[in-house]
């Protein structure tokens, strides 16, 4: 599956976009894929450090939108006239260039390499200052040359005189008017006469009303006065042009430092947005080595609420190559690989990440997941068959350079089939070399873990009390499902629970579920069904583990005293204050041996029988009672 969606390293490169200003810069960021040249890498975090020290130092950058100085700049190479807010648009632009300048000269004190790129920004003052002493609120100046200063005034004159005109004309003939005031039709200033009356003024009829009651005539004593405007508005226009192309080729002159300024400002803009992004997320630059390593501290999601994220601290490498996270549902697994997918995608494409000082990242080769259902409506896939296919492209593409992300392995047909097939990927990724993280619920699975080289287990965190997941990575420990746990703090029915329990774990004795015991173990502990086990491992076991002898009950941690010797299964029966259940000896650590604790020929029964069982002991060595009956438990 794609890691960028998957993973949601897309939604970070939306958030870096919206950081940025020009399309460029956006398109720079959009096309950002994890980085395999070491000294690239390097120097592109090194970018994203100088640009989040300068923020941090001079505030927000003097960045301005480019995206309308290229269609500008291809017309100008087209020798089309620039208008006046295109050449407003320039002059704009060179002035952000000036004020970045002086932004970066001002970052040099802070000795970042970033402060000295504004060196490659040309100073382009002399074009902003030529367009800006002809362009005036998005028009050509009055005085951007004489002749159209003079133009201009005569126009002026020539309109209050044509003006004056008018006004007697319309006090002389308001008898004959249809209107009190002067009129526009067809650029020329007429008088709106009643159709009776167009006889009684002198000129010429310019237009004609929709209901034809009224007629516009130009008097003849204006009908001169506006030739010689309309020929001053020719003028007029003319000089505008001739000022406007005359800018133009002034921009067109400069169009090799422009496009180098606009190259400079587009890069600053992608540097200073990942400089934004890592201000926002209160991130810090990654430490990057070549050893396969990979260590998180306090590490978050980036996606994920700062203030209730639960910090991740996750280490693999060195010995470690696999890492098998266990726990309730809702506990966070995938989080936690997504979030160690994510921040290494993020580290390796030149990003800073959320994480504390000394955490470490390192340059994968690919970055391959398996996480979410993933079931495919088009293809009629169901959700295992949708896993498989997944896990068979991932197994074709993986190197020993890679990073493999696996969720819920092996579910979603026959747990003894799903178990089964979840080990043989397991021991195809530990014999690649790669590093990778898988979540499951299978016990078989963490038994493989604890067994095989190279991997290693982990559990969420679960508080048994208040029912709630903690999201917390624990590193080296196997975590537990907690259902009958869960199930019966939640008031489900004891004597369903029995059965429930009777069923899964029908080797085990039966535990009696009670909600007033606060202090009982999370969950039965029930070892699976297991093989008759060799003499020889057996005989290993048997003088490891004796009657009376101290051990701690893993991954519960808790003390239990041991009842009885091995069976040929490899299980302990181990008493747990008044209950006796069966643990498989793997999961048993001895603390202290019973020849420490207590005296030669010491009575057990003492710790392990009851008291009745005892009295009736004590009564059968003094005589005979029919009625006395000792119970033995299974």
């Amino acid at each position: 599956m794609k890691h960028s969606t998957v993973l949601e390293f897309n939604i970070i490169l939306e958030k870096l976009c919206d950081n940025a200003l020009s399309k460029k810069a956006k398109d720079k960021i959009l096309a950002m894929k994890p980085i395999l040249n070491e000294r690239e890498l390097i120097n592109k975090i090194a970018e994203t450090t100088d640009a989040k020290k300068i923020i941090e130092s001079l505030g927000t950058p003097p960045l301005a939108s480019m995206d309308e100085i290229y269609k500008t700049l291809d017309l100008c190479e087209k020798e089309s006239m620039l208008i006046p807010e295109q050449l407003i648009q320039i002059a704009q632009f060179i002035s952000c260039c000036l004020r970045m300048k002086k932004y970066l000269k001002k970052g040099e004190t802070l000795e970042v390499s970033l402060a000295y790129y504004g060196d490659a920004i040309l100073d382009l003052s002399d074009l902003s200052a030529i367009i800006e002493n002809c362009i005036r609120n998005n028009g050509v100046d009055d005085y951007a040359s004489k002749t159209l200063k003079d133009l201009r005034g005569k126009i002026e004159t020539k309109n209050i005189a044509i003006k004056e005109k008018l006004d007697s004309l319309l006090k002389s003939n308001k008898n004959y008017l249809a209107d009190t005031f002067i009129v526009k039709r067809h650029g020329r200033s007429v008088l709106p006469i009643k159709k009776g009356f167009k006889s009684k003024v002198a000129g010429t009829v310019i237009d004609t009303s929709g209901s034809g009651s009224t007629v516009f005539i130009e008097p003849n004593a204006v009908k001169k006065l506006q030739d010689e405007l309309s020929t001053l508005l020719i003028a007029e226009e003319n000089e505008v042009k001739r000022i406007l192309y005359t800018l133009t080729s002034n921009v067109y002159e400069k169009i090799d430092e422009l496009k180098s300024n606009i190259s400079c400002m587009e890069n600053l803009d992608f540097a200073f947005a990942k400089g934004k992004l890592s201000y926002d997320m209160m991130a810090i630059p990654p430490q990057i080595n070549t050893t396969k390593k990979i260590v998180i501290k306090q590490g978050r999601h980036p996606l994920l609420d700062p203030e209730t994220c639960v910090p991740l601290n996750f280490e693999i490498g060195d010995e470690i190559r696999g890492v098998v996270i266990t726990g309730p549902n809702t506990g966070g697994k995938t989080v936690t690989l997504k979030t160690v997918g994510l921040l290494s995608l993020m580290a390796q494409s030149g990003l800073h990440v959320p994480v504390a000082e000394g955490s470490i990242f390192c340059m994968h080769a690919n970055i391959l997941c398996d996480i979410g259902d993933g079931q495919s409506i088009a293809e009629s896939l169901s959700t295992f068959s949708s896993h498989v296919k997944n896990i068979i492209e991932i197994l074709n593409h993986t190197t020993k350079d890679s990073l493999i992300l696996l969720d819920e392995l092996g579910s979603g047909t026959d747990p003894s089939e799903g178990m089964g097939l979840a080990v043989s990927i397991l021991e195809e990724l530990r014999k690649s070399s790669c590093l990778f993280l898988a979540t499951t619920h299978y016990p078989e699975i963490k038994e493989f873990a604890n067994k095989s080289d190279a991997i290693m287990n982990a559990k969420m965190g679960f508080d048994k009390e208040s029912l709630k997941p903690l999201y917390k990575l624990e590193m080296g420990e196997a975590g537990e499902s907690c259902a009958f746990h869960i199930a019966e703090k939640l008031g489900f029915p004891k004597h369903m629970l029995q059965l429930a329990f009777k069923t899964a774990y029908p080797n085990v004795l039966e535990e009696k579920f009670s909600t007033a015991n606060e202090q009982s173990l999370s969950r039965p502990v029930a070892p699976k069904i297991l093989p008759i086990m060799p003499q020889k491992n057996l005989k290993h076991i048997e003088e490891k583990f004796s009657v009376g002898d101290s051990v701690e009950i893993y991954p519960e941690k808790a003390i239990g005293i041991v009842f009885s010797p091995p069976n040929d299964k490899g299980e302990v029966r181990v008493q747990f204050r008044n209950e006796k259940i069966l643990v498989n000896h793997k999961r048993l650590k001895l603390l202290v041996k019973a020849t420490e604790l207590y005296p030669e020929d010491y009575d057990f029964s003492i710790i392990f029988d009851t008291i009745e069982n005892r009295k009736s002991r004590h009564k059968m060595t003094k005589r005979h009672d029919p009625n006395l009956v000792i119970k033995y438990e299974d």
